[in-house]
């Protein structure tokens, strides 16, 4: 039975993983993974409470909350399997891009004026062939459904048919009989979700692992959208979903601001954990924007600087008042992909760069943010064990002594002091 002086006691803290996308760069948070759960000796299934990201994060997270088909209270894959996956299947999915240079060329003249086919298909119906991507997702996920995840798991994506939303409000009956229950309007967001932290949260998506990611994966210009069904808990209506990237709006401002914070109980804090893919923003001069023209703004030998932009836009938007209430309580771990002392030795900033070189340098860039920021790293491995201990032991401890969940946050508390060890 609790002590008193627990019994009201705030909620143990909620431990989020923010995991960005960035194609091949996923090996960069792969290879953090991997470290983390070989330094805590646990999986990180274990011990994240809920998993967000878009994109190549979806993939990891997905994957890492796969039940083991003989030992389903543990996870199938555990974080080094995913490197293995990034090193052997990018080169499949992301192939050398003969037609870069070609598109380049192409991208100068009115694309109006195609007439050969080849062009065509390349112009309209995305870089790479989408059946590569498909064919690697589902020897990963199989047939495991989003609602069986081991852990809490969002997978955003972007639904560009409005037709096939769901409504957020009860429609009046006029507008049941005229739209059928839908109502007809642009695209939105959806977090295809299954919170099991949360007991107001809304019902787990009935959808495939692989569906999902595949949406969430469907990068402009890149793969082309991917359509699939879902419903929600036991409603027995259908909704089709034609998904794109969640890069388009997802980040750990908007997860947080967006999903998680109305869900938390009163008191409850929240520490989020972040695992960036490199900063590739770059800034663009205004001769240079003027110059780049209507195609040039979406061209790769350009950067493609308006889906960089639109991918970095929302989270610049809501980024202060999201650190002045989180503050501290979140560990982000990223650097930027095109300064720094041994720039000439990053990685590309390229998302489909699966050269050998490339998988070396990705590690490497890894193993750099890894060093620049080790005491936050140890602190987060502290605090990720410590939070399985108060998911898996009791929440008390005898003859008064500090309970694991008081350990928890006193570690969160922390994270806002200076560190005693590096006082002079």
């Amino acid at each position: 039975m609790p002590h008193s002086h627990n019994s009201h006691a705030a909620p143990r803290p909620l431990i989020a993983l923010f995991t960005y996308g960035g194609g091949m760069r996923g090996l960069i948070p792969a290879h953090f993974m991997q470290r983390i759960e070989e330094t805590t000796g646990l999986h990180m299934a274990d011990m994240v409470d809920v998993f967000c990201g878009p994109s190549t994060g979806s993939i990891l997270n997905a994957a890492l909350n796969i039940p083991h088909p003989y030992e389903s209270q543990k996870p199938k894959f555990k974080a080094r399997h995913m490197v293995r996956f990034y090193e052997r299947e990018g080169a499949q999915i992301f192939p050398q891009d003969a037609f870069r240079s070609l598109r380049s060329l192409v991208h100068d003249f009115n694309n109006r004026t195609l007439k050969l086919r080849q062009l065509n298909a390349l112009m309209k119906n995305g870089h790479y062939d989408h059946a590569n991507l498909g064919r690697a997702l589902r020897a990963l996920f199989g047939r495991a459904k989003l609602s069986e995840s081991l852990s809490s798991l969002m997978i955003p994506v972007y639904n560009i048919d409005g037709r096939t939303t769901f409504p957020h409000r009860e429609l009046t009956r006029e507008e049941r009989s005229e739209h059928h229950g839908l109502i007809r309007e642009g695209g939105h967001a959806v977090w295809l979700s299954n919170l099991k932290f949360a007991e107001q949260a809304p019902p787990a998506h009935d959808v495939a692992l692989y569906d999902a990611v595949m949406g969430s994966t469907a990068a402009p210009t890149f793969f082309p959208c991917h359509s699939f069904l879902t419903r929600q808990g036991n409603s027995l209506r259908e909704q089709e979903i034609t998904a794109i990237d969640g890069s388009i709006f997802d980040n750990p401002c908007t997860s947080y601001m967006g999903m998680l914070r109305p869900l938390l109980k009163p008191n409850q804090k929240l520490i989020m954990i972040v695992i960036g893919t490199g900063y590739a923003n770059r800034s663009i001069r205004r001769d240079d924007w003027n110059r780049f023209g209507s195609l040039g703004v979406v061209d790769p030998e350009n950067d493609m600087p308006l889906i960089n932009i639109f991918f970095h836009a929302p989270e610049t938007a809501l980024h202060d008042a999201f650190m002045q209430e989180m503050g501290p309580q979140v560990l982000n771990f990223n650097k930027s992909l095109i300064e720094g002392p041994f720039a000439k030795d990053y990685p590309s900033v390229a998302i489909d760069d699966a050269s050998p070189e490339n998988i070396r340098k990705l590690k490497n860039f890894f193993e750099m943010m890894l060093e620049e920021n080790r005491k936050q790293f140890d602190d987060m491995c502290e605090i990720l064990v410590s939070n399985y201990d108060s998911k898996h032991q009791k929440d008390t401890s005898p003859n008064g002594s500090q309970s694991l969940t008081d350990r928890l946050r006193n570690h969160i508390a922390n994270l806002t002091k200076p560190n005693e060890k590096d006082k002079p």
